[in-house]
């Protein structure tokens, strides 16, 4: 009976000799103690590609032969006597094991001997230990890597893992409905592949080809009020608001220095300079998604506020603290449910509308689109560029957010106009009609 090699690490070595050799018996442990060296190396074979190398001057070596990607491997699994056949039979069906979850077995064991390891996982590791992320997004990487990417890619070799491998793990976000979320995903496989490239542990990053295979995300700008009147009543609302105070000077902030939400509920008192001939606040580049310091300079609106603030001497260490505690911030939802008190929905006006409000307003009224941009902390490619305008043009910001605040004041003012120009036609309509009735 004729039988294609390449069937036999398929069915079993032992499958595959027995159809081969009729007469073929699996290893015993006598044959393996009685087992004389000749003048050359020979191999005794077991199942499962496992084997007894026995060299001419008597030492007797496990290893196991197995297929990888079409190419013959073989790996060591110990030395007999010290390992016994029950015990190579053991480590052949571990190894097998991981062979079917696509573990290049050769690779982690070259690894192990370097000292240390070429698995996704503590590579991913290696890489997040390395990145200057904000508690809350380090907690959101860790949890992507955690619950999402190293219980399906974790302990592979990351030379191994093909792009099908990684369009396995996001296409199970894509199936319940977390198009963003696999996006995302994607986005972390691809930055730990390319760091593994350059630390020489990976040749490619597996994620490029998969551009266009995921369902496109759709892109949905945060509500904001944009049009001159409507901001206007925006801020005659957030200047009657009653709650708690912490949040009331927040949103009266907001509209002001237009940061981002977190920058601004997780402002801290001393990165306030309010002394100073120019008043700025300093934010830590910690704290800023572009990752470099960020100087707002404080109108003279903003420092009344603040100087009002402390005059109600909050014991904390921020400016807008929790009212149940001190230590910590108002929530991420604190500004965002304000404004629904006040009437404005979600898909009308977000805490994060105030930037989109500032740049709309501000590129109207004139001002170069860099210069709001530098303002807005926005991504400039250029290092040298955006190190040379964030040095030159701060006294052209102190202006632009002077005269911003300014403005803000000016669309205030027209809502109490307009008020007042209804009462005083509504009272005049009356005092008319009364006339009329008396004449009558």
């Amino acid at each position: 009976m004729t039988a294609d090699p390449k069937e036999g690490y398929k069915l079993g070595y032992l499958a595959f000799q027995k159809a081969r050799y009729p007469n073929f018996m699996a290893l015993t442990e006598a044959a393996v103690r009685g087992a004389k060296p000749g003048k050359k190396p020979f191999k005794l074979y077991d199942d499962g590609g496992l084997y007894l190398l026995v060299h001419p001057r008597g030492s007797k070596y496990w290893r196991l032969k197995y297929m990888l990607d079409g190419r013959e491997q073989v790996l060591a699994l110990g030395v007999y006597p010290d390992v016994g056949l029950a015990a190579a039979r053991s480590s052949r069906n571990r190894a097998r094991g991981e062979l079917a979850n696509g573990v290049d077995l050769a690779a982690q064991r070259r690894a192990k001997r370097d000292g240390r390891s070429d698995t996704f996982q503590s590579i991913a590791l290696e890489w997040l230990a390395r990145q200057r992320f904000t508690s809350k997004t380090l907690k959101k990487a860790e949890w992507t890597f955690n619950d999402l990417i190293f219980r399906y890619i974790g302990k592979w070799p990351i030379r191994t893992i093909k792009p099908t491998d990684v369009l396995d793990v996001v296409r199970r976000l894509e199936k319940r409905g977390k198009i963003e979320t696999a996006h995302r995903t994607k986005q972390r496989i691809g930055q730990v592949c390319r760091f593994a490239i350059a630390t020489g542990r990976a040749d490619r990053d597996p994620t490029q080809d998969l551009r266009g295979a995921l369902t496109p995300l759709k892109v949905t700008n945060r509500a904001a009020i944009t049009e001159p009147k409507r901001v206007g009543e925006l801020l005659k609302a957030i200047d009657g608001y009653q709650g708690f105070v912490e949040t009331e000077f927040a949103l009266k902030m907001a509209p002001l220095l237009f940061v981002r939400p977190g920058e601004l509920r997780n402002a801290l008192w001393e990165e306030i300079d309010l002394e100073s001939e120019s008043p700025e606040w300093r934010i830590p580049a910690e704290k800023m998604k572009m990752r470099r310091m960020h100087i707002v300079p404080l109108c003279r609106q903003a420092v009344a506020l603040l100087k009002e603030l402390q005059a109600h001497e909050i014991d904390s260490p921020y400016l807008f603290p929790s009212h149940m505690e001190r230590r910590r911030p108002i929530s991420e939802n604190t500004l965002g449910a304000a404004l629904r008190r006040m009437g404005f929905s979600n898909t009308e006006m977000t805490a994060h509308g105030f930037r989109a409000m500032a740049s709309t307003l501000l590129n109207e009224r004139g001002y170069h689109p860099d210069l709001i941009e530098l303002q807005l902390a926005h991504a400039e490619r250029n290092e040298v560029r955006a190190a040379y305008n964030r040095a030159v043009r701060l006294g052209e910001r102190r202006e632009m957010m002077q005269d911003w605040a300014d403005y803000l004041d000016t669309l205030r003012h027209r809502i109490d106009k307009s008020i007042s120009g209804r009462a005083s036609r509504s009272k005049a309509t009356t005092a008319t009609r009364d006339r009329n009735s008396e004449l009558h």
